[in-house]
């Protein structure tokens, strides 16, 4: 993945200076670039599914100079947020693409000048932005053309000038603080200044249970009621929603953007669904003898289907081109969880393999980095099956929509007491959920989803094999 984090930059320079060029052709796109000492630094490809990234932060302010290797900025992906890097040294000349704005992968976000006396000239050679919320059309620059396939085949040539990666200085010089994007939104929300917090995200780094520690220490009044208003709910559930501006329209985020996309593209794919019930007293018990060791009931849910899959392979295998499928040879347990602005799915992975108190335990890791924005790519893009469950809001079932390369999810509804008839005419009281698997029918059949749904079944309520 280390080529789709990284950015690269076409060199710049005005008519008076001498140049040479090289034409780059790739995906019949062509690149011209030309010798300078001014370099335009480019929104880069943080994951295989961006095509555009928004700018959280800037870390540094124009006129700055730059080392190798420091922070230059935070871009939004479609899925987390991550440190963009300097490959050179000099000096931030000018920033195009602001704070708060989105651009295209490959589109000038700033201007890097070699040295302090090229800053001037290079600000007076900015480009127009190529923001996505603009309606202009960007100014005409040297670079005839750029795709993210261009970028990738002119590294060579042309060198990077930045780099994604997950480490996030808090600070730099104290001129700029670098939080989460859910910290920033909640210390606004409390009124709280987000200066002289000490972060515990990678590098000192702001997350929300810093502002969250920070509120808790702070005066009573209006600002802890906002925060016990705005805290999320524990247990992996969707935090709680803000208040809105009723009659205003609001553009998508760059996450809900991709949301949508993959929703669009699920349509394509002829699925159909099969409900089960099933009985979970004595996994209620369970849950209850252990979870004072920290499990939780979504490890307990996501250790059960995966065993079930290990029987059923077809059911955790995918198609992709139409054509064909693949037996995926880890069993990958991809859960939905709601964070702010939109929905993730992080990843168990070898849920099958993993004992039940370390996959707890790494889904908490998980929900927190998914909350922070800080989820790595293979911990969303890598599950083989995904679950789905709102039962911790009483839902008694649901159908879930599947998603792009995967052949099955189930959408888990709330375990509740119900009356049932036993085969020698007896009446009694007994826990059980709703679940409901949408599959794909290019791979999977109804008798396929029927088998396993009896084996998980079986586990959930004879459930001793899920602490081995």
């Amino acid at each position: 993945m280390s080529h789709l984090l990284q950015s690269t930059f076409i060199p710049t320079t005005p008519t008076t200076l001498r140049r040479s060029s090289v034409f780059l052709t790739t995906h019949l796109r062509k690149t011209h670039v030309v010798e300078s000492k001014i370099r335009e630094i480019f929104m880069p490809a943080l994951s295989s599914t961006m095509t555009e990234g928004k700018i959280i932060s800037w870390v540094k302010t124009e006129g700055d100079k730059l080392a190798k290797g420091e922070s230059v900025v935070v871009v939004e992906s479609d899925k987390a947020d991550m440190d963009v890097e300097s490959f050179y040294d000099g000096y931030l000349a000018t920033i195009i693409v602001p704070e708060g704005s989105s651009a295209p992968v490959g589109s000038p976000i700033a201007l890097l000048a070699e040295s302090e006396d090229e800053i001037s000239l290079a600000k007076s050679q900015s480009p127009t932005p190529t923001s996505s919320s603009s309606q202009e059309t960007p100014a005409a620059t040297v670079t005839e053309e750029v795709s993210p396939a261009a970028i990738s085949s002119s590294s060579s040539d042309a060198g990077p000038v930045i780099m994604a990666s997950s480490i996030h200085p808090a600070s730099e010089g104290g001129k700029r603080v670098v939080a989460s994007p859910y910290a920033k939104k909640l210390a606004k929300e409390l009124g709280l200044d987000l200066r002289g917090m000490v972060g515990s995200g990678p590098n000192g780094r702001i997350v929300a249970k810093d502002v969250e520690a920070a509120a808790g220490s702070a005066p009573i009044g209006v600002a802890a009621e906002v925060f016990a208003a705005a805290k999320p709910s524990g247990g992996g559930g969707a935090p709680a929603a803000p208040a809105v501006e009723l009659g205003t329209t609001v553009p998508f985020t760059t996450m809900q953007n991709a949301v949508s996309r993959n929703m669009l593209e699920s349509l394509a794919v002829p699925t159909f669904r099969v409900g089960y019930t099933i009985t979970t007293n004595a996994l209620d018990a369970l849950y209850k003898k252990i979870k004072s060791k920290g499990v939780t009931m979504t490890a307990l849910l996501a250790k059960a289907t995966a065993l079930a899959l290990a029987k059923h392979p077809v059911v955790n295998s995918s198609c992709r081109d139409g054509k064909s499928f693949t037996y995926n040879s880890s069993i990958n347990i991809a859960v939905a969880v709601a964070i702010d602005g939109g929905l993730i799915t992080p990843v168990l992975q070898d849920a099958d393999k993993v004992d039940l108190y370390s996959l707890s335990r790494k889904w908490k890791e998980l929900v927190d980095k998914a909350r922070a924005k800080q989820l790595q790519p293979h911990e969303y893009t890598t599950g083989t099956f995904t679950l789905s469950n709102l039962g911790m809001f009483g839902v008694d079932r649901f159908d879930a929509i599947l998603p792009p390369g995967t052949g099955a999810i189930m959408a888990v509804g709330a375990s509740q007491p119900t009356l049932v008839g036993t085969k020698d005419g007896r009446i009694g009281m007994k826990n059980q959920m709703q679940v409901n698997v949408t599959a794909d029918h290019r791979v999977i059949y109804g008798a396929d989803l029927a088998s396993f749904l009896q084996t998980l079944a079986q586990i959930i309520e004879d459930p001793k094999d899920l602490t081995l």
